[in-house]
């Protein structure tokens, strides 16, 4: 698994950059961002682990925490590293490594952890369980986390209009209601695709406390083409539902039906 999913990143640097600025994938990045600020400090120590091209750190790097990068990914970490200085930031560390081995970092060493992708590729229930357990531990008293799954409720509604063909075998789509791994032939990498009750209780299991989940792309989960269009033809129209979805992303109606879930945890 290791190394189909480094393979892919790697090859995959430039569209994960990009993946956040479309006008859809925005949605996503402004909502997240939105629920650091109100969630966390804006100081103290960040590990990001699954860090990618460093969108994220960059945005705690302006806030002023002191941030480590982790990837499994070399090229993805060459390419934050030389985003952030670019900018004339400086993050603690760039690693380069597999986030089911967190033994390098120090019980208590960190205020924040991001685990914002490596649970969408980590198919072994137990290996999952054990990253949990390792942020615990190396998560502060007073630290916090937050953590990314993919919800198959969400993809289910989105593939109406992002890959309806896919709807001839209703049998994958049965799948993605309950909790369930899939294979590198069957998405795009060895996928691990939750829902919204699933990841709770996985994460409640290892004893870390929810403290509140959200859906990342709010009520305009999987309307791609309408999210475009609005921006493309009315840019007020647009930040006024960003706005709105940053506002209402917590709501039970539209939290349990996105893309993306991510718990916010202590």
């Amino acid at each position: 698994m290791r190394d189909v999913v480094k393979k892919y990143y790697n090859e995959n640097v430039l569209s994960e950059l990009n993946r956040l600025s479309n006008p859809y994938n925005n949605i996503e990045f402004q909502t997240t961002l939105h629920m650091i600020d109100k969630y966390f400090k804006n100081t103290g120590k960040v590990l990001d682990l699954g860090c990618g091209p460093g969108r994220y750190s960059i945005e705690l790097l302006k806030k002023g925490y002191n941030v480590t990068l982790y990837d499994i990914s070399n090229e993805e970490l060459k390419f934050a590293k030389s985003n952030i200085e670019d900018l004339n930031l400086k993050a603690d560390e760039y690693i380069c490594g597999d986030c089911t081995d967190l033994s390098m970092f120090d019980d208590n060493s960190f205020d924040v952890v991001l685990l914002m992708g490596p649970m969408y590729h980590i198919t072994d229930d137990e290996l999952r369980l054990d990253v949990l357990k390792n942020i615990k531990r190396i998560l502060k008293d007073n630290g916090f986390a937050m953590i990314a799954y993919l919800n198959g409720l969400g993809i289910i509604k989105s593939s109406i209009h992002e890959c309806s063909f896919e709807y001839s075998n209703i049998e994958n789509f049965s799948k993605l209601l309950v909790d369930n791994a899939w294979s590198k032939d069957e998405s795009f990498t060895e996928t691990y695709v939750a829902t919204p009750f699933g990841a709770k209780k996985e994460i409640e299991r290892c004893g870390l406390e929810i403290i509140t989940y959200f859906g990342a792309e709010g009520f305009a989960s999987g309307i791609h083409s309408d999210v475009i269009k609005m921006h493309n033809e009315d840019k007020k129209c647009y930040d006024n539902l960003v706005d709105l979805c940053k506002h209402t992303c917590e709501l039970d109606e539209y939290r349990n039906s996105t893309e993306h879930i991510h718990f916010i945890v202590r």
